[in-house]
């Protein structure tokens, strides 16, 4: 067996077709000892593909055009959340934008991930950063929900499902970003481009059973569910509304490939917020290279 070490993000239910991959035997399938390293800063799955500390990471997208804007070597090579999975939510005593005003909002990080979507949701309602508001980097999903609790934030974004416990212990919603942006790649597979190159094989690989976990999932309610469980610890009643959400509204890529439009969407959304030209003229496709997906589908077929 091949050893190889994927990063990703905290416990949340974005992993799932890594979880699946790897409880249901696709990555044993293909000679892959894969180790699934949960992080939760979110530079963390950056820093360790630069590092080679691991070799694919499930990481934000916007992240990989950062890199790219800097000279990196980052490169998209499959989908995962091709759509926002996400409610904004607020503390029970928010019950509009404008009770937002002088409080504060948990992002993941101020450079990359919630962060521009908050800021452009906030815009829609006339309060601007960092004028009427206060936007603190507090880490993902999990890390936001206990800041939310704690009261050292007022707002957040939060990812299904832990966006219906928040409902049911009373907290409010202010605006649930995927009618805004119906195509957004919020996470994607990214790697070094130089080790895809000298690894193709092991990539390939990696992307099979990635291709049959995502297709996998949308067939098993119940057992997909049943790993929901043991890997993210939320209650069943949850996790079932969580798989009916990502299989209803398609927020992981049934064919596990990263969506250009989607990727548009990102680009646009983050360079109109951060005033980054050079980044809003940029084509999708510069991000992503399919060639070793492609080679992972063709190959199942041939199978």
């Amino acid at each position: 067996m091949e050893p190889l070490t994927l990063v990703t993000v905290s416990r949340n239910y974005f992993n799932m077709p890594l979880w699946v991959a790897d409880h249901v035997g696709f990555f044993a399938d293909e000679g892959l000892d894969v180790t699934v390293e949960l992080h939760e800063p979110i530079d963390a799955i950056v820093e360790r593909l630069r590092d080679g500390r691991a070799q694919v990471g499930c990481g934000v997208t916007e992240q990989v055009i950062l890199d790219a804007e800097q000279g990196g070597s980052l490169v998209i090579v499959g989908g995962n959340v091709n759509k926002l999975p996400f409610d904004l939510v607020a503390a029970p005593d928010v019950h509009s934008f404008a009770d937002m005003r002088g409080r504060t909002v948990g992002v993941s990080s101020l450079e990359a991930g919630s962060s521009s979507l908050v800021m452009k949701l906030f815009e829609a309602h006339g309060l601007h950063h960092p004028e009427d508001y206060e936007m603190r980097a507090v880490g993902p999903i999990l890390a936001r929900w206990d800041e939310l609790r704690a009261g050292r934030i007022q707002a957040g974004l939060q990812g299904i499902p832990l966006n219906y416990v928040a409902l049911d212990a009373g907290y409010t919603t202010l605006a649930q970003p995927r009618e805004t942006f119906p195509d957004f790649q919020f996470t994607s597979l990214n790697v070094d481009r130089e080790w895809a190159r000298a690894n193709e094989d092991t990539l390939v690989r990696v992307l099979r059973a990635c291709v049959r976990a995502h297709a996998w999932f949308y067939e098993n309610r119940e057992a997909a569910t049943d790993i929901a469980v043991a890997e993210t610890g939320v209650a069943r009643e949850y996790t079932l509304r969580a798989w009916d959400d990502y299989t209803r509204d398609e927020i992981f890529p049934r064919d596990g490939d990263a969506s250009d439009a989607a990727v548009a969407t990102l680009i646009e959304v983050s360079a109109l917020i951060r005033a980054l030209d050079r980044r809003a003229g940029t084509r999708p496709a510069d991000y992503i290279d399919r060639r070793y997906l492609q080679a992972a589908r063709a190959s199942l077929v041939a199978s």
